[in-house]
């Protein structure tokens, strides 16, 4: 299954296929940087995708085999962001973007290779859960362009790497591989080039298998713990929701039974 959004864009491509969602991020001629125009496009991309009864899982991921996402389009950067009111209006919307990525209710894992820096760096952020391959390199150029990050987006960033890591990344600007991704915590787990693709299903096939209920409200709670709060969401209610579901049910019939639960999110 395949998804139509406005406003459109063909650099964007979302899809459905047992449950698991993917977007792909496809400007190769640019290493996959994100314009203007993609930005936009996120928040009905993850509005969509959140509503869809059908997705358990979302995956985001650079098309192609070179790169994530090589930052937010430089080219447009002496245009739409040539002094402060335009660099505002842009950074609005790349904040929008990584919030709608931030805020959807169902986890959603970013799969990395190559570039994954600036902008797409952000993005990567802005997920539940990083899996790279040994080939990909991260960095926030923003000190070396004498650029401005937006403030709620950094909160993003030290929610996932913590301040003194944040603080390093952005003030050095430098590029770092896999592997110190991984001990930043940037990224919970490296593999090898050839197994990033079944690593990053068999982790996303797992978390699919599991009760919506609960992950939603999971994630709603460590959210909350880490400073980024879901609008209008409660998670105690969430909580609560999933003591009266038929999944809690479900739950403890399979326990007992000792057969693997077949939930539904109700």
């Amino acid at each position: 299954m395949t998804y139509s959004f406005s406003p459109a864009t063909s650099k964007l491509a979302a899809s459905l296929s047992d449950g698991i969602a993917t977007v792909s991020i496809d400007n190769p001629l640019k290493h996959n940087a994100l314009d203007l125009e993609m930005w936009q496009a996120f928040p009905d991309i993850m509005t969509a995708l959140d509503r869809d009864p059908e997705v358990r899982v979302i995956v985001i991921r650079g098309a192609g085999r070179e790169s994530f996402a090589s930052g937010a389009d430089i080219g447009e950067f002496a245009t739409l962001r040539a002094d402060a009111e335009g660099g505002r209006l842009y950074e609005g919307t790349n904040e929008a973007a990584f919030w709608a990525v931030a805020h959807c209710s169902k986890p959603v894992i970013a799969m990395i290779r190559g570039f994954c820096l600036g902008g797409g760096f952000g993005l990567a952020l802005s997920c539940d859960l990083r899996v790279a391959s040994e080939s990909a390199v991260f960095g926030i150029p923003a000190a070396r362009l004498g650029i401005g990050y937006p403030p709620g987006a950094m909160k993003l960033v030290t929610a996932a790497v913590g301040a003194p890591a944040a603080k390093d990344l952005f003030f050095t600007a430098r590029r770092i591989d896999a592997q110190e991704a991984a001990r930043l915590g940037v990224v919970q787990k490296v593999v090898a080039e050839e197994q990033l693709e079944s690593a990053v299903t068999a982790l996303a096939r797992t978390i699919a298998k599991n009760a919506p209920l609960t992950i939603k409200a999971a994630k709603a709670a460590i959210d909350e713990a880490v400073g980024i709060s879901h609008p209008d969401v409660d998670p105690v209610a969430l909580a609560d929701r999933c003591f009266d579901s038929a999944d809690a049910a479900e739950g403890r019939n399979a326990f007992l039974e000792k057969r693997d639960p077949v939930f539904t999110g109700r």
